[in-house]
């Protein structure tokens, strides 16, 4: 299960669990759209690939409540 991280962890933006715009790598680091595509969708942590993040609506985000740990340090 994705822990669906509430940041850019590039500018801090806010990404909610239903946001389109919100982009992660394998090892889940989370961005948003404009940071990852400054990049070339590349992660700034591992390198890997930036890929859309799903989005979790409705009971699923109920059940399985999105992180609320931040991880922009600024």
């Amino acid at each position: 299960m994705l822990e669906m991280r509430p940041d850019c962890e590039s500018c801090g933006r806010d990404l909610y669990p239903d946001s389109l715009d919100a982009v992660i790598c394998s090892f889940e680091c989370s961005f948003c759209i404009d940071c990852a595509a400054f990049t070339g969708y590349i992660c700034l942590n591992c390198g890997g690939e930036l890929c859309k993040r799903p989005t979790r609506l409705g009971s699923a985000l109920l059940d399985y409540p999105a992180s609320q740990k931040r991880k922009f340090k600024s």
